[in-house]
Parts: C-alpha cells; structure tokens; sequence
C-alpha cells in the first residue's frame, strides 16, 4: 500500500498486488465518420467508456457487452478478442484508490434503446473518434481509441 499521508489531498492507493479487474466497450459507428460514444462517470462528470467489473458465469466480453446495455443503452455486435488494456485507479467513496485493468473490446453499435438502467446517472454523448480520445484522462485509454480510430481510417470495419 503506497500512502501519500504527508499531503492532505492525496489519497491513498490501495494494494500493491493485482489490480481489479473490469472489462469496457467502445462503442461505435460509423454515421459516415466513425464517432464513439462516451458516457460520463457518475462520481466525477468525466467522460469514459462503458465499463464495470467482470460479471460472474460471464465471459469478459460478453460482460463488457453487458456494461455498454447498462451505462448506455447500446446494443450490437462486440468483439470477443479484446483491443487492449488499459489501468487507472478507481477511487472509492472512501477517499482511497483501487488500482484497476480494463480489458476493452470493441462494439458495432447498431442501435441505443430509449431506456435502459443507469440512464438518469449518465450522460451519453457520440464523439468523433479523435476528439473521443482527447476527452478521456486515463492515458492509456485515450491510446486504445486513438489506435482504433487510426486503424479504422485506414480500413472500413
């Protein structure tokens, strides 16, 4: 455990083992650019991707399927080999810091419901794929959607 006590502000990072792990989706389309949805966290207003903890008897892309329904609304065809991984650290209500991996998979959208569970939590909202990647903070997040949408200029998926 890495406490940061000597500043006031800082929070302490939990576990010095293995991160958590969760699963996210990008979800696209192509409406005629490829844009990605985003969805804002509900402790902090910041844009992210669909994404939660591994969802048990599931596989992980089919419980990152699962967060993309819950968080967004989107339904569609999603990938079942991961595009990469991402870390950050979640922070709990208590104030400390839970280091998380993300595995991501990558969703065809074709469509989003007009309801579905964490609608009145979030906001959703279509970005084109490099300002998707310029609005996310985690680094290593904003890699994977920049890779993704470089990739996908380059070929139509």
């Amino acid at each position: 455990m890495v406490d940061k006590s000597s500043s006031t502000d800082a929070p302490t990072i939990l576990g010095m083992g293995e991160p958590r792990r969760q699963c996210g989706a990008i979800a696209y389309r192509r409406a005629p650019k490829l844009e990605i949805m985003l969805v804002t966290s509900r402790e902090t207003g910041r844009w992210v991707i669909p994404k939660g903890g591994l969802i048990s008897g599931k596989a992980v892309w089919e419980s990152a399927e699962q967060e993309a329904f819950e968080e967004a609304g989107v339904i569609g065809e999603i990938a079942q080999t991961p595009l990469g991984a991402y870390d950050y650290v979640k922070f709990l209500k208590s104030g400390e810091g839970a280091p998380c991996r993300v595995s991501v998979f990558a969703m065809a959208v074709k469509g989003q419901l007009s309801e579905w569970p964490e609608q009145t939590q979030r906001t959703t909202k279509w970005f084109d794929w490099f300002d998707a990647a310029e609005a996310v903070h985690e680094a290593g997040l904003a890699a994977l959607i920049y890779r993704f949408g470089r990739d996908a200029e380059k070929r139509l998926i």
